[in-house]
């Protein structure tokens, strides 16, 4: 099999514009819409405009190609996508986060050029919760086959026994003929197989000795390679067995893992929906970096290119289908499909996931209130089968918010067509399903949900649709977790979704009891759409609390948007016993200010001790640590003590003055467990450029620079603002911003705010050189290089 980057020369235009552009793959459409209060989507996109597409390319066939198989591969289309292939209607996939094959054979004219013309309709708005992006989002590819050949994602890989190695590999071909399968270590063929008959399908058991497994310390893996008359194919796969039972816990190759999990969107930040491959693994390393050791793929399925990167770093996932089953969440989402096209979704998602051994969950669905029901509990049960006939190796769980199951019992917050249409009619807009239940949150706390869940009738809503699941996916119901796991004694339980301060409690009780296997925190890195869910911002950088047009991203990681980590994330680091102490300030400029309300948030400190023109004022600090009691010290002079009690997180309050901060942890008998310090900047401030990476390469991967204001020392200044002018040689600026989520110039300008002193560009290198970055700003100008080695 050969298999083409498809992605270059693409012809965009909108379908009620003659005007096109040349663009390469991944697009995002939606990206460069315009943002408006008139905008249908509303705050779940973050205020952009639908639209419908067209894009279009030639390419030339050349009479080989009538012997052999020819597919293309969209690995996303959002949403609603027509293929063309020279005018004939070749294909129609609807979910726009799966992807499909296009088979050209029948539409295909040899020794010629021939056009592809993909329709994507995205107007209909409102029609996700969340910043979906608009058009080829992920990449395409052309595979090129001889007419015998092994299906597209034909080879299966188990692994059957990890003590003694040997795993199971099945392949499917388009007809009879001889298979041989290797297996490669590296560049050296460990397993040498005899050929074997097919009719079709057949399957080959294979012992490898002394093979290393594959963890998440240790991701080790291995290639396997399947021949068939003239094709061949490669696969990459680890070997490890995963087990789940409320006895054991979570095990991998045998041995308990607590899942350290975190829920990510499909964005890419400053990208907006483009994955591309080397976003996708950033994305995925900042996250390990940070001390996760599992991703929730919410609430759609993840592109391909995420899970070769856990593969490859060792992170879990827990991939999951989508946000609503029968009942609308928008207006124009996809729930009018899910009962008819799931099984199909779902042996897309399979198809994409099987052989990827970072892949230990299924999810089936997201604060589906169907699950109240007995029509949604019969599906629930049908799709949990239904995948355990796909794939028996892996558990299924569904993301289920108790208190809102209850909640929408009752009637409240359900989304119907008809209350859609008298909002739209009357131009008001009434927040409904999660929308209805985030705001209440937003307004009565993280508390209010925790403490709903705990209501008898939360329990009665959900243990059945809990009983068809291998895993009881609670989102926000940590306070359920003792009484349920003695009330029911063989029920595994995954805290599917969870409030960032409850990370301690948890890891507390799932050292306890194996049968609570993790916790996925909302979120672990921000994400576009879902404007302000997650933000305390003030009014210096956000004029309005409401939510409004210029809100762009929910503001709800322990991560940020440009990828540094929070504060919060270092609370969790702590609180997973990753690390000992760590110490945060509130802005100290705004102490004592209002800010916007959610319940996402456990604090908007900054790992800083530099707030220039602040002396004198009330300051705010927290420690996060394991310990009997902390002690905090400015200057030398203690601030006094605190114990920590039932957690790690002590808060004091202090006077700012430029110096010196350290925090103390002592145990019970007054010993130092641990200490840190941070240091105040100087007075003067410059700004400072510093890529991610001084080497990238010139084809696969994409150049970050983070932009700051610092001292001379390079002491990060944040109080420090001022627009930053950026121009590029070498490569194309595909996105410049900051982590702000009230953001009204959006990513696709020359020039950004700062965000407490940082903002980030992004550059496609163009392979003609070098990158060279070029910064203006009232601070003072500042440039860098980047080197582009050819592959």
């Amino acid at each position: 099999m050969e298999k083409i980057r498809f992605q270059e020369h693409w012809i965009f235009s909108r379908c009620n514009d003659d005007t096109t552009f040349e663009v390469a793959l991944p697009h995002d459409a939606m990206l460069s819409e315009k943002r408006s209060e008139a905008n249908a989507s509303g705050v779940n996109t973050g205020w952009f405009a639908g639209g419908d597409y067209r894009y279009e390319k030639n390419f030339y066939v050349p009479e080989r190609y009538r012997e052999m198989a020819v597919f293309l591969e969209f690995e996303g289309v959002y949403h609603n996508a027509e293929v063309y292939v020279n005018g004939d209607l070749a294909a129609v996939h609807d979910y726009g986060y799966t992807g499909f094959l296009v088979d050209l054979r029948p539409h295909l004219i040899y020794g010629c050029d021939n056009r592809i013309q993909v329709l994507v309709k995205n107007r209909e708005q409102p029609n996700c919760r969340w910043y979906s992006g608009s058009g080829i989002y992920r990449p395409v590819w052309l595979y090129l086959l001889p007419n015998d050949h092994i299906r597209i994602n034909g080879v299966k890989i188990a692994t059957i026994d990890h003590k003694n190695p040997e795993v199971r590999v099945s392949v499917e071909t388009s007809g009879r003929g001889k298979v041989r399968i290797e297996i490669l270590d590296g560049n050296t063929v460990r397993y040498h197989g005899e050929e074997m008959e097919t009719d079709g399908q057949c399957v080959q058991t294979i012992k490898l000795y002394g093979a290393r497994l594959w963890s998440v310390e240790s991701p080790y893996l291995y290639r396997c390679r399947v021949y068939y008359g003239k094709d061949m194919q490669e696969t990459q796969f680890g070997i490890r067995t995963i087990s789940c039972d409320s006895t054991n816990g979570f095990c991998i190759n045998g041995k308990r893992v607590i899942l350290r999990g975190a829920c990510i969107h499909h964005d890419n930040g400053l990208l907006g929906a483009c994955a591309y491959d080397y976003a996708e693994e950033r994305k995925v390393r900042l996250l390990k970096q940070a001390g996760y050791n599992s991703i929730r793929s919410a609430h759609n399925p993840c592109s391909r290119a995420v899970l070769e990167a856990c593969d490859k770093l060792g992170m879990l996932v827990a991939d999951e289908y989508v946000d609503y089953w029968y009942i609308h969440k928008t207006k124009y989402d996809y729930a009018d499909n899910v009962e008819k096209n799931y099984r199909r979704d779902l042996m897309d998602i399979v198809n994409k996931d099987y052989n990827h051994p970072s892949v230990i969950l299924y999810s089936i669905g997201n604060e589906v209130a169907e699950t109240a029901e007995e029509r949604g509990i019969g599906l629930c049960e049908s799709m949990t089968e239904y995948l355990h006939s796909l794939d028996g190796s892996r558990p299924v769980t569904c993301g289920i918010n108790i208190f809102f199951n209850l909640l929408s019992s009752l009637g409240f917050g359900v989304y119907t067509d008809e209350k859609a249409e008298a909002e739209a009619g009357s131009g008001k807009k009434k927040a409904v399903g999660s929308e209805f239940f985030n705001n209440l949150a937003g307004i009565f706390g993280a508390e209010f949900m925790k403490r709903g869940a705990t209501l008898h009738g939360c329990d009665v809503k959900t243990r059945k649709a809990f009983s068809k699941l291998d895993v009881a996916g609670y989102n926000y119901g940590i306070l359920r977790y003792e009484k349920d796991l003695k009330k029911y004694p063989d029920r595994v339980i995954l805290g599917s979704e969870t409030f960032c301060s409850d990370a301690y409690k948890f890891w507390e009780l799932a050292k306890r009891y194996p049968a609570l296997i993790g916790d996925y925190v909302w979120s672990g890195m921000d994400y576009l759409g879902e404007v302000g869910l997650g933000a305390w911002e003030y009014e210096e950088y956000a004029p309005d609390f409401q939510h409004h047009a210029g809100w762009l991203t929910a503001g709800s990681g322990r991560i940020d948007l440009t990828g540094k980590p929070l504060a919060e994330m270092a609370y969790t680091r702590v609180a997973f016993e990753l690390d000992k102490i760590h110490i945060a300030v509130v802005p100290v400029n705004s102490t004592n200010k209002a800010h916007s309300p959610s319940a996402w948030k456990m604090s908007n400190a900054v790992e800083s001790w530099s707030w220039n023109g602040c002396e004198g004022m009330a300051s705010k600090v927290e420690v996060y640590a394991r310990a009997a009691k902390a002690e905090l010290l400015i200057n030398g002079k203690s601030m006094g003590m605190k114990k920590m009690k039932n957690g790690c997180r002590a808060v004091f309050r202090a006077d700012y003055m430029p110096g010196e901060i350290r925090a103390v942890a002592y145990d019970e008998h007054d010993a130092v467990i641990a200490e840190t310090a941070l240091q105040s900047a100087g007075d003067e401030t410059v700004l400072k450029l510093v890529p991610e990476e001084t080497v990238i390469r010139a084809h696969d991967d994409l150049c970050y620079i983070r932009m700051m204001y610092t001292d001379k020392m390079g002491v990060l200044k944040p109080l420090a603002r001022a627009d930053i002018q950026v121009s590029v040689t070498g490569g194309t600026l595909l996105g410049l911003g900051s982590a702000c989520p009230y953001n009204p110039k959006g990513f696709l300008t020359n020039t950004t705010d700062t965000y407490y002193g940082e903002a980030l560009a992004i550059i496609r290198p163009d392979g003609k050189g070098n990158i060279t970055v070029c910064a203006m700003s009232a601070y003072g100008d500042s440039s860098t290089t980047v080197m582009v080695q050819e592959c």
